[in-house]
């Protein structure tokens, strides 16, 4: 893939990507903040800066696949992404159909990845306020593993609110930068691609 380095960013916002994930340094390098992992990682790859708090986030400009993309961390905490995301989709009218939301997923092993163009919540919580709050299951999306649960009666809320461990991060550094291929290929109109390649 090609990403290109222009710092600004000339016409309106075509696309946004959200990653989801949970504010403050208590929660980086968790499983829940893996969409955060992803925006940082095509951060690096674009030059891009996210700094400009808004939209309950904080947010970033980029071109990429020769669209102008809002990159977008809610900062609601997880179980309330959908108020972030909403009012960046309401402020430059982007459909859900153009909003891509990058989330973490315990039925995947640690570095897989799963590409849908649409559908249910699939149990996630960031998803599920997402879809509830626009009155859409239409958003395409990259679900990122991060593995299931040790044994069945760990708590769910400890284990995604736990931190990688080295191996993981070893699975999940190439997960990152497929992550953040497939999203220029949905950008570009090529879903079934992404889907493809990366599923």
């Amino acid at each position: 893939m090609f990403f290109s380095k222009r710092q600004t960013v000339p016409g309106p916002v075509e696309f946004i990507i959200a990653g989801l994930g949970n504010p403050g340094r208590e929660y980086e390098g968790t499983r829940h903040n893996a969409g955060f992992m992803v925006l940082d990682r095509l951060c690096e790859k674009l030059g891009a800066d996210m700094r400009r708090v808004r939209f309950k986030g904080v947010t970033g400009d980029c071109e990429l696949g020769g669209r102008h993309v809002l990159l977008l961390k809610p900062g609601t905490f997880m179980n309330l992404s959908g108020q972030s995301v909403r009012e960046a989709m309401g402020f430059y009218k982007v459909p859900p159909e153009r909003t891509l939301i990058i989330f973490d997923d315990i039925n995947l092993p640690p570095g897989k990845l799963r590409v849908r163009r649409k559908g249910s919540d699939g149990g996630h919580n960031g998803m599920k306020n997402i879809i509830y709050l626009s009155g859409s299951d239409q958003f395409p999306r990259i679900k990122v593993g991060v593995g299931q649960k040790p044994h069945p009666d760990f708590n769910l809320a400890d284990w995604v609110l736990s931190k990688f461990t080295s191996a993981d991060m070893k699975e999940l550094d190439q997960a990152l930068d497929n992550a953040c291929a497939a999203a220029e290929l949905i950008i570009r109109g090529d879903t079934d691609r992404a889907m493809n390649l990366y599923n």
